[in-house]
């Protein structure tokens, strides 16, 4: 069984928090409410999240400090945060957005369908880092087994290695077209973003992965968190 991706929907209107419930229930995930910045940080402490969804304008401490206190905590600081926001102060304000970390702002009222597709490339590359990762971590405790199964652990080991690699390179494909169209349709900035987020993610688990392949060192290198 497929464990769910969990989802933080920050907002201190509990009807805020409603809507997005209801656009995105459609992405059977595991949705979790936070009514304040204080509130969702210690929902952080104890919980991964796929994604952040997180309004600006909220009594005490705002979107912004909110964000700068989750990207200051390593356990944290690689959560994608959706920016949204009801009102609208121009670039200036959209870039002090980029600035705290967000990888996308969006204003209200935003088209629930392109909300949602937004979520699911996280969730979906969520998904796929934490496969790579329980599959890395087998791989890693089959090259530390060794005795009389050696020959036999490590054809497994390899046969292993090869599918991840291949899982890992169909992301990269993705990754890769997903950037030749952001190219040829000269996107915004927040499109840019999302891809330039995916690439790091995808650059760590290869490197991650590659340290596994025979002669690249011990065998027994660890994958980075990029969660």
């Amino acid at each position: 069984m497929v464990q769910k991706a969990k989802i933080l929907l920050v907002d201190d209107r509990p009807e805020n928090l409603l809507a997005l419930e209801a656009i995105l229930s459609a992405l059977d995930q595991t949705l979790v409410r936070a009514s304040s910045g204080e509130e969702a940080l210690k929902a952080l402490l104890t919980d991964d999240f796929a994604v952040i969804l997180l309004d600006v304008q909220m009594p005490g401490m705002d979107g912004f400090e909110t964000a700068a206190h989750i990207k200051r905590r390593e356990r944290t600081r690689d959560i994608p945060i959706i920016f949204l926001t009801a009102i609208n102060h121009g670039p200036h304000h959209t870039f002090r957005g980029y600035a705290a970390g967000a990888v996308d702002y969006i204003s209200k009222p935003f088209d629930p369908w392109v909300l949602r597709a937004k979520v699911s490339v996280f969730v979906e590359l969520y998904m796929k880092n934490c496969q790579l990762r329980e599959q890395a971590a087998l791989l890693r405790l089959q090259l530390e087994g060794g005795g009389k199964a050696a020959t036999g652990g490590a054809k497994e080991a390899a046969g292993l290695l090869a599918e991840l690699s291949a899982r890992l390179a169909a992301v990269e494909e993705q990754a890769e077209a997903l950037s030749k169209q952001l190219d040829d349709e000269s996107a915004d900035a927040a499109a840019v973003a999302t891809a330039a987020h995916l690439e790091r993610k995808l650059t760590g688990l290869r490197r991650a992965l590659d340290a596994l392949e025979p002669g690249a060192g011990s065998g027994t290198a660890s994958v980075s968190s990029q969660n």
